[in-house]
Order: C-alpha cells, then sequence, then structure tokens
C-alpha cells in the first residue's frame, strides 16, 4: 500500500496563502486610496475657509494653519500611492 502524495496539497496551501496576501494587500490599498480623496476634500474646505477668512477686517492666525493639517496627509498618503507601482513592479521581479 502506497501513502497518498501531499504534495499537491502544499503547493494549494501557498497558493490560497497568496491570494490571502494579495486580497489584504489590495484592501489596504484601497482604504488608503479612500482616505486620500476625504484628505483632499477637508483640504479644499479648509483652503476656502483661508480665503473666506482673509476677507475679514483682522484675520485669525490659525484658520491660515487649518489647511496644513490635511496638506501633510496629502503629502503622505499621496508619495506612499505614488511608490506604489514602483514597489509592486520591483516585488513581481524579485520572486
Amino acid at each position: 500500500m502506497t501513502s497518498p502524495c501531499l504534495c499537491g496539497l502544499g503547493i494549494k496551501r501557498r497558493a490560497t496563502q497568496s491570494a490571502t496576501k494579495t486580497e489584504t494587500e489590495l484592501n489596504w490599498n484601497r482604504k488608503i486610496r479612500q482616505f486620500h480623496r476625504w484628505v483632499s476634500i477637508a483640504f479644499t474646505l479648509a483652503v476656502i475657509a483661508n480665503i473666506a477668512a482673509m476677507g475679514m477686517e483682522e484675520p485669525v492666525v490659525w484658520i491660515g494653519l487649518l489647511a496644513l493639517v490635511p496638506l501633510v496627509l496629502l503629502l503622505l498618503t499621496g508619495l506612499y500611492l505614488f511608490a506604489l507601482p514602483y514597489t509592486v513592479k520591483r516585488r513581481d521581479i524579485a520572486g
């Protein structure tokens, strides 16, 4: 009596783990893209508030700085989204 070969099961298991990892990465990238979109809306509103505040007789200083918070977040998420295609290509080439 011969024992069944388990080689095929290992390959299927690895393929499933790889697919799950890819799906997780795609969900993570999708969430970052959605966050980037919402932060861009917040930045636009902050710029509009800044322009409206400039029309006041004595503009409030903190309103001028209000747009910097979403701008920093846009910079970070934008750099990540910019580098994403290059890191995927490098990962595909490596293995």
